[in-house]
């Protein structure tokens, strides 16, 4: 992650406190903070100023993986608990800085993320909330991996998690709704689709489908194989034999993330249908 200048210096004020938006921060606490983020500093007698500090490790930061993860720090709702500062007019100050570098800070169940607005990002998040499930919060691990990863950059990590949230959603749903399920997967995701499809009644064989959808629902399957062939030419999975670009990864992963989104809702549908 990468920002202009005006936006560190914006930046610097709502991780100081200095701005009056967000809680202060003391020169030993900012210490602290970076000292998480990959600094090794003491404080004492000839420690700079506080704003210079922090501007200096924001500097230092930017471009990489912990500029994302600082933010993300200073902008978690706990670390506005038990103050007088509210979350929403800290956001809303660093965002209206962020939209010209591209970014925009969310909160997605409480957790803070932060979106390439550039990359066009389709949102999804898993139907289930907060379970505990083992499965469940797999996907959500997939979705704020792929995420970030094309956030920070490492796009050959981006497209294997697309692929592995859309393995992850469809062994889902086919778990919850076929009573005869493979013991093991293995490993092939197109086949696995075509199970899937076959249980959500969207096979384009079907005569009851008008034929402009059964255009839609074919391409689907192209869409399938062709995330699995990506990440093994383009994936940090297997030896590369090519090196995606952002665009391309953005694409990966928005497509996992559209096809998740219709898929999750084709089950929500059949499921209110059968009662």
């Amino acid at each position: 992650m990468e920002l202009s200048q005006h936006s560190i210096k914006a930046l610097s004020k709502i991780v100081t406190g200095d701005e009056e938006l967000s809680p202060y921060r003391s020169g030993p606490k900012l210490v602290d903070l970076f000292n998480k983020y990959g600094f090794n500093d003491t404080y004492g007698q000839d420690f700079p100023s506080r704003w210079m500090y922090t501007e200096e490790c924001l500097l230092a930061l930017n471009g990489t993986d912990n500029l994302a993860a600082v933010i993300c720090h200073i902008l978690d709702p706990r670390e506005f608990m038990d103050t007088k500062k509210e979350l929403k007019p800290a956001i809303e100050f660093v965002n209206k800085r962020l939209k010209y570098d591209g970014y925009q800070v969310t909160i997605n169940r409480g957790t803070v993320k932060i979106r390439n607005v550039e990359g066009s990002a389709v949102q999804f998040s898993s139907p289930y909330g907060s379970s505990t499930n083992d499965a469940h919060a797999f996907i959500d691990e997939q979705i704020e991996k792929s995420e970030q990863k094309v956030l920070a950059g490492d796009y050959d990590g981006a497209i294997t998690n697309a692929r592995s949230l859309l393995e992850a959603i469809m062994l889902d749903i086919e778990s919850t709704l076929d009573s005869d399920v493979p013991e093991k997967y293995d490993g092939d995701m197109v086949k696995l689709y075509k199970r899937v499809q076959k249980i959500l009644y969207l096979e384009p064989s079907r005569k009851d489908i008008d034929s402009t959808l059964k255009q839609v629902l074919s391409g689907l399957v192209n869409i399938i194989s062709g995330i699995a062939a990506s990440r093994n030419r383009m994936s940090d999975a297997h030896v590369r034999s090519y090196k995606p670009s952002k665009h391309h990864a953005v694409l990966v992963v928005n497509s996992a993330k559209t096809l998740a989104n219709f898929l999750y809702d084709t089950k929500e549908y059949q499921s209110l249908k059968a009662k």
